[in-house]
């Protein structure tokens, strides 16, 4: 009898242990999968039934809120202005996940679940009143980011702004945009057609064009070679390298041309400064060969190429936000070195990428962390956390941020005028690089600073698909952006 008593005893105590792990399956290891499962309507109507904070921009204007509606969800997100801001918020929607932009980096804060708001949901729990979420305040300047996102226009591009000592994002735009109100909405046929028709194609506008899509920097990626040449000490700004009408690539019967003829130097020979001023793409192929790939990639790791990065958020806040690894090919053959130098090739970067480069040049070489909150606050205001820079990496010396500030310098004052702004120096780097069948369209880059003597604002521009010049296609959105931060 005690013999059956003992197994009847085993028996029961296998099944709670079993009950107890499963239990503690689903409770804790599968907790956030199960949560975050669409099937899941308790926790979707969890969501939506909770008031979720506000994103603020810098000087407080509302970007996005939770207004209390009539209906089962309780409240409803709206967007102010959706389609300027929709890169840098993203969307919160009844039937899709939030997987970008800060509803989804700070979506626990959002939704009032975050760790740190503990004592705020005991309260409420307390009190009887309702949990809220913490509010985001941003970095993003409206007036800046109005200016730039005017200045895109119909165009397919982005254009990134980033407070130089910092690192601090005034500005992010990405066009052709969306509107995230449209995906806001409590009529999940309408949100679902919505989603539907913006996810469509390569081309879809819910794709973040500052962070997430890669292209050929063209010429902007020169001052990365240029950086390399200076840290080596054998170079300076009048430092003679070959240039040349044409330049035969390695290996091949291809032959590289200029773009200018004041580009081709003078017997052959041209200074890095003057390189750099008309973009000599003989003169960079061939200082690019002449380097070797290890110390052009060295320099371009330095200054963030090869990694993601991270912009905002943890996984415990939510899905943290990031910008695609730029791109500097590995081991290439001397023809695809003298093509990766110029920004052509296996070379690729993320416009906000650029920007971080433009950021370190004025910034005596040192690499700041981009961000786009500056705080966190409770609902009763407390202030949870603040944002404070951090550098990434000191990728070259102040000496060789200095010459390639008077090298830029003469980008403006000697090949492009037109990008100069009255009573204050500018700083640039254009950059034309060929995209398509037959090289038959462009990429049309600017990167650049300002002041270039006391440097606050650093900028990148693309326009995607152009059939102009980098300087006549983003070169005025530069201008425009630099004259509006500049004038506040």
């Amino acid at each position: 009898m005690n013999k059956y008593l003992r197994q009847l005893f085993t028996a029961v105590v296998a099944l709670f242990v079993i009950l107890g792990l499963s239990s503690t399956i689903i409770m804790a290891v599968r907790a956030n999968a199960l949560n975050n499962d669409p099937r899941n309507a308790r926790s979707l109507y969890h969501q939506l039934g909770a008031y979720r904070g506000a994103i603020l921009a810098s000087d407080g204007t509302v970007m996005a809120k939770s207004e209390p509606v009539n209906d089962a969800f309780k409240y409803l997100r709206t967007y102010s202005n959706g389609p300027l801001y929709a890169p840098v918020t993203g969307f919160f929607s009844i039937n899709q996940t939030a997987d970008r932009g800060l509803e989804a980096s700070r979506s626990m804060l959002l939704n009032g679940e975050a760790d740190s708001l503990i004592w705020q949901r005991a309260k409420a729990m307390l009190t009887g009143t309702t949990n809220q979420g913490a509010s985001i305040e941003t970095s993003i300047d409206p007036k800046l980011q109005q200016v730039a996102y005017d200045q895109l226009g119909t165009r397919d591009g982005a254009a990134v702004a980033i407070e130089v000592n910092t690192g601090r994002i005034l500005a992010m735009v990405s066009t052709p945009s969306y509107d995230p109100n449209k995906l806001a909405t409590h009529d999940t046929k309408a949100a679902s057609q919505a989603y539907n028709e913006l996810s469509a194609g390569q081309n879809s506008p819910l794709i973040n064009r500052a962070t997430s899509q890669l292209y050929p920097p063209g010429s902007t990626f020169k001052t990365i070679v240029a950086s390399a040449a200076l840290e080596t000490g054998d170079y300076q700004t009048d430092t003679k390298i070959p240039a040349g009408a044409s330049y035969t690539l390695p290996g091949t019967a291809t032959q590289l041309p200029n773009a200018e003829a004041q580009a081709d130097g003078v017997n052959g020979q041209i200074s890095l400064q003057e390189a750099v001023a008309w973009s000599s793409n003989t003169a960079f192929a061939q200082l690019g060969v002449k380097l070797g790939a290890s110390k052009v990639s060295d320099m371009a790791t330095k200054l963030g190429f090869g990694s993601t990065i991270t912009i905002d958020g943890t996984e415990s806040t939510g899905t943290p936000m990031t910008a695609t690894a730029s791109t500097f090919p590995s081991d290439p053959t001397d023809d695809k070195l003298a093509l990766a130098s110029i920004g052509q090739g296996d070379t690729t970067a993320t416009p906000l990428q650029m920007a971080m480069v433009a950021q370190a040049i004025a910034n005596n070489g040192k690499l700041m962390q981009p961000t786009l909150v500056d705080r966190v606050r409770a609902a009763d205001l407390t202030v949870l956390s603040q944002t404070k820079p951090q550098t990434m990496a000191n990728a070259f010396s102040k000496d060789s941020a200095d010459k390639l500030t008077t090298m830029m310098e003469s980008v403006v004052s000697e090949a492009n005028p037109q990008l100069a702004i009255d009573g204050i120096k500018v700083a640039a780097k254009t950059g034309t690089a060929q995209i398509g069948t037959d090289n038959s369209a462009i990429d049309g880059w600017v990167i650049g600073f300002a002041p270039a003597d006391d440097p606050q604002i650093a900028v990148a521009v693309l326009v995607h698909n152009t059939d102009v010049y980098g300087s006549l296609a983003a070169g005025p959105i530069m201008r425009a952006m630099m004259q509006e931060a500049l004038q506040q």
